[in-house]
């Protein structure tokens, strides 16, 4: 079935990296097409660098390296006519947009006063600069990463600040926020402003295991994702504590098709191991990347993932994460999506096909081969826990 909404994502080099992803496979798990348009750039081949944006012990944020992330629509017959909302991430790249007048004149048809109808607006950190540059600032309740403020003063705005950090604020056509750490909330308000309807997600809890070296997409898009449905989410990790972070890696496929890594954004930490009770969960989530190698070797986190699948909880584990589930004896006669890294592992624990890319629920176990699987991934897991999202 066709998807029955439609988001553009309004894209350039250095956006910021999460600000992308997270909206981009999490509606596209909830059924919403979304097409990334970046001026200068088309599909198919063209892609942006995304920003890791961190802060790192320095007086301001790091910038490192993130993704190569595709372009799915060309920019020169975007027409906001065609779109339900505007998606503009974070990042150096709205400076360049913001004197562009084709990029402007999008904007202005989506949030302008001109505008046939209003359609929702997402800005976050810095591409509120986008928004007043389009003249659609003038009034507005909005906030930013911290030194906007005085951009959105200047263009009429009225400052909120960013407390806490998760908040979105939700003013007309225009939802604006801090940045990545307001995902959950981007995506509730986002699907309630484009009239969608969320059940079954309030009141369930979702627990992640990390460590370091955890995948960047793997970790943070499925928990934003599954924050943005009315899911609590947590995080634990055996070797960590409450409000200690986990430092990811990022894994992007080279021309030559293998994978450097890179440094990513920190994962925090939400709870403490000894606090865990499965009993409270009705998921877990393994992401991938080299935590999983510290994790299989760990007993206490062996015998948590037992324990879920022994009890009846939805069991998630994507990319290196099946090395996790191997250890523990879950992949045994089962069926699993997989990629190179795992597919040797997959059949030597005993599972009965191994599905190359994608992602598969057997059961209450659902599997996935890679972050470019997340969608898939998200959509079976809301699938299993009774989350519906409709338009």
């Amino acid at each position: 079935m066709a998807p029955c909404k439609k988001v553009l994502m309004l894209c350039g080099d250095y956006m910021e990296d999460y600000e992308a992803a997270v909206p981009f496979y999490a509606l596209a798990a909830f059924g919403v097409a979304v097409n990334c348009v970046a001026p200068g750039k088309k599909p198919p081949g063209d892609a942006c660098l995304t920003a890791v944006h961190e802060f790192l012990g320095h007086d301001l944020y790091t910038e490192l390296p993130g993704h190569r992330f595709a372009v799915t629509a060309d920019f020169a017959a975007a027409a906001a006519s065609r779109y339900d909302a505007l998606v503009v991430p974070g990042g150096r790249f709205v400076e360049r947009l913001s004197v562009d007048p084709l990029a402007v004149s999008l904007v202005a048809a989506f949030a302008g006063e001109t505008a046939t109808r209003r359609r929702p607006v997402v800005v976050t950190c810095h591409s509120q600069l986008l928004l007043a540059a389009a003249g659609a600032m003038r009034g507005v309740r909005c906030t930013a990463f911290f030194s906007v403020r005085r951009v959105v003063e200047l263009a009429g705005g009225r400052w909120v600040e960013p407390d806490p950090l998760g908040l979105c604020v939700a003013d007309g056509s225009v939802l604006s926020a801090i940045g990545w750490p307001a995902h959950g909330e981007i995506i509730r308000e986002l699907l309630r402003a484009m009239g969608a309807r969320v059940a079954g997600g309030r009141g369930q809890a979702v627990l992640f295991l990390c460590a370091d070296y955890v995948d960047d997409y793997e970790a943070n898009v499925p928990f934003g994702a599954l924050a943005g449905v009315g899911c609590r989410v947590e995080a634990a990790c055996p070797t960590k504590r409450k409000g200690e972070a986990c430092v990811t890696a990022i894994y992007d496929a080279t021309p030559a098709a293998a994978s450097d890594e890179r440094r990513g954004h920190n994962f925090a930490v939400t709870t403490d191991w000894g606090d865990v009770d499965a009993d409270r969960y009705a998921c877990v989530v393994v992401p991938g990347g080299r935590a999983p190698e510290l994790l299989a070797t760990r007993g206490e986190a062996v015998a948590l993932v037992r324990e879920f699948a022994g009890k009846g909880k939805v069991v998630a584990s994507i990319d290196q994460g099946h090395l996790l589930l191997a250890a523990a004896g879950l992949l045994d006669g089962r069926s699993c999506a997989s990629g190179v890294a795992t597919r040797v592992v997959a059949g030597l624990a005993g599972a009965a096909s191994v599905r190359y890319g994608g992602a598969v629920a057997d059961g209450k176990l659902v599997t996935a081969a890679s972050w470019p699987d997340l969608a898939e991934f998200i959509a079976h897991i809301i699938s299993l826990l009774g989350i519906t999202v409709s338009f």
